[in-house]
């Protein structure tokens, strides 16, 4: 072998050794946005697997790597239907992220890997489940729908109803009164409302306002908070948005938002150590945090574990005949309030009409008074954007109601990529969007709703 070819040897060599040593590193010490997004790749694929019954790899394909991040196309996942968790790896080997299914509960992210402890968080609890509505009954009692032949043409558009559209459903004067699906999609799916999660967990607060066990204005809420400025932070300035604690909800990079879903197995705790950056009450932060401490609150509102871990389903669910819905935990085992709820798009269109209904259900009140009007109530802190509670007030995109041709008093549940389900009390109306829609197409669901409105007001 001549000088050169022992000199290109010895440099292959150096190169193998090298790209050795770093795989070693990616694998023992992968970096930060590996982690998120192996721990997301995994947690979407479990939940969309052992929750609505699709095909791990048209999950990975269009949930996941389809709108994400490019790190995110590299992902590879496997599937253990047996003991039922989702494994993802950058390219098949580096940056595992992990995910397990547990019946009652849904998925959760296992950001340390213990499968064992994530099963333990929520074991031999039995959650009850709402009796399968009745083919027979009229919607929201049964799932007997009239669709009304003035919304054909707004609901068969695609322009409005928007790329990704995966379930819309319109709810008219008490019943269903026009729905579509996406292709592959149906009224049995369940779907991930994002942060439409909010509204749901902040109902749930409201439940427990009415059974007298929380109230809005409890303060020093956890005892690390004792010894500072948070000790004064209430449930209402919670429920606002206006905790003044700091939390980066930027979901661009690692953040603190990625940071809390994908890498820390106990996100309430995480979310509670965030410092003050203003005083209680006086700054509006949107913050999935925020929302997930309030999950640690109302949670610890009840006399035991099962009690807490039960009360979505007792408290909402089964009272309203949702028995799609699962309200998903963290690895410890607390609801994760900020994101994760599933349900078909009638599911979530009956929580609309409790709303409509001011919190009451056949004939039972199960909101406060003035609960359902404070969200559609816009906060000055806020700037009249968000109310003080986990809603809307502004429509997406921040485009005022009237602005869009929308009543006044409409208000919004809004979720990531598209989620939204829009209040209109005045009206007897509600319109539940679902879909895979990033912010980057720029659609938003207005256009829709004022067309449904206009074409329901037509031939009156």
């Amino acid at each position: 072998m001549t000088r050169f070819g022992r000199y290109v040897m010895r440099l292959l060599a150096v190169l193998a050794a090298l790209v050795g040593i770093g795989a070693a590193w990616l694998i023992v010490r992968p970096p930060e946005l590996l982690s998120v997004g192996a721990d997301y790749a995994a947690k979407i694929v479990c939940s969309n697997v052992f929750l609505a019954g699709r095909d791990p790899a048209e999950v990975l394909a269009l949930d996941v790597q389809a709108p994400g991040h490019p790190l995110l196309r590299l992902m590879r996942q496997h599937v253990d239907r047996e003991e039922r968790t989702v494994t993802a790896h950058l390219l098949g080997l580096f940056a595992p992220g992990y995910a397990a299914y547990r019946p009652g509960f849904g998925c959760t992210s296992v950001p340390d890997g213990d499968f064992v402890a994530a099963r333990q968080a929520v074991s031999d609890v039995a959650v009850p489940v709402a009796p399968a509505a009745d083919e027979g009954k009229p919607w929201p009692a049964g799932h007997a729908v009239s669709t009304d032949p003035r919304l054909a043409a707004v609901l068969s558009d695609a322009t409005l109803t928007g790329p990704g559209m995966r379930a819309v459903v319109v709810v008219h004067e008490g019943r269903i009164v026009g729905e579509a699906y996406g292709g592959g999609f149906s009224v049995a799916t369940p779907l991930l409302g994002w942060s439409m999660t909010k509204s749901v967990n902040a109902v749930l607060v409201g439940r427990l306002f009415a059974m007298e066990r929380l109230a809005p204005q409890t303060a020093e809420l956890f005892p690390e908070w004792l010894q500072d400025g948070r000790a004064r932070i209430t449930v209402a300035d919670l429920l606002a948005m206006r905790s003044g604690l700091a939390f980066n909800e930027n979901y661009g990079g690692v953040a603190d938002v990625t940071r809390m879903l994908y890498l820390e197995p106990d996100m309430s705790r995480f979310a509670i150590a965030r410092p003050l950056e203003a005083g209680p009450g006086t700054r509006f932060r949107y913050s999935s945090g925020t929302a997930v401490i309030l999950s640690r609150v109302w949670m610890s509102a009840l006399k035991d574990r099962w009690e807490a871990l039960t009360f979505p389903a007792r408290a909402l669910f089964v009272p309203l005949g949702m028995a799609s819905a699962v309200l998903e935990t963290d690895e410890t085992g607390i609801f994760v309030g900020s994101s994760y709820m599933y349900a078909t798009g009638r599911d979530w269109a009956r929580f609309a009409q409790l709303l409509l209904n001011d919190g009451v259900w056949n004939g039972t009140r199960l909101l406060p008074e003035g609960f359902v009007a404070a969200m559609g109530t816009p906060t000055p802190v806020s700037n009249g954007a968000y109310s003080a509670l986990q809603t809307w007030t502004d429509g997406p995109g921040g485009e005022a109601d009237v602005a869009a041709g929308l009543p006044e008093d409409a208000f919004w549940m809004l979720g990531h990529d598209g989620q939204s389900t829009v209040v209109i009390p005045s009206l007897r109306l509600a319109v539940v969007r679902l879909g895979l829609t990033p912010s980057r197409l720029d659609y938003r669901p207005q256009p829709m709703v004022r067309r449904i409105v206009d074409a329901l007001k037509s031939g009156n």
